[in-house]
């Protein structure tokens, strides 16, 4: 889509999603040279946001606390099976089937997040133990390719990265905020 493009979608709409920013930071960002045409456009589109007559919808500033804990539960589960065995699994696939199969938990905050993960392990721990477990055996009966990118047999720090790269896939806009 050309930045004219999105820029008469939000004249027209009164708002600029974030994929519609992101959409005119990459075209801005891969452009040896903008036309005259998006330098117009660009230029009434921050005209506009001055004015108020186009409004910046914030990016999402909710988590679902739900896949911290699924995710937990299967890297757990998962470092278990392949420290014993030849197996390797896919995290992500088993972190996706089961949350597919558990009610969301959303906060917009730290202290709502805290909450959530309390009333989560006290009223669903068994019901994200179990839908990990079966998320785990529909995998293991799966052949096991390598085009699949897998958790690797690593400990210490290669783990804790790997952890990190996968909750930053799964939450790239999610911002912890520093306790006071």
């Amino acid at each position: 889509m050309s930045i004219g493009k999105i820029v008469e979608h939000a004249l027209q709409d009164g708002y600029l999603t974030p994929a519609m920013e992101a959409e005119v930071g990459r075209i801005c960002d891969h452009a040896s040279e903008l036309s005259i045409e998006e330098y117009m456009a660009l230029d009434r589109l921050m005209g506009a946001l001055l004015t108020g007559e186009v409004v910046a919808v914030p990016r999402k500033q909710f988590i679902n606390v739900m896949e911290d804990l699924v995710l937990t539960e299967a890297v757990a589960r998962v470092a278990e099976i392949e420290a014993t065995s030849e197996r390797t699994l896919d995290v992500g696939d088993i972190a996706a089937y089961a949350l597919n199969r558990l009610p969301p938990l959303y906060a917009t905050t730290e202290e709502g997040a805290s909450w959530q993960r309390q009333r989560a392990k006290a009223e669903l721990q068994d019901l994200i133990s179990q839908q990990v477990g079966e998320a785990i055996a529909r995998n293991l009966d799966r052949p096991n390719d390598d085009k699949t990118p897998v958790l690797a047999k690593n400990t210490g720090n290669e783990l804790v990265s790997q952890v990190s790269k996968l909750l930053q896939a799964y939450a790239p806009n999610f911002e912890q905020k520093a306790q006071p």
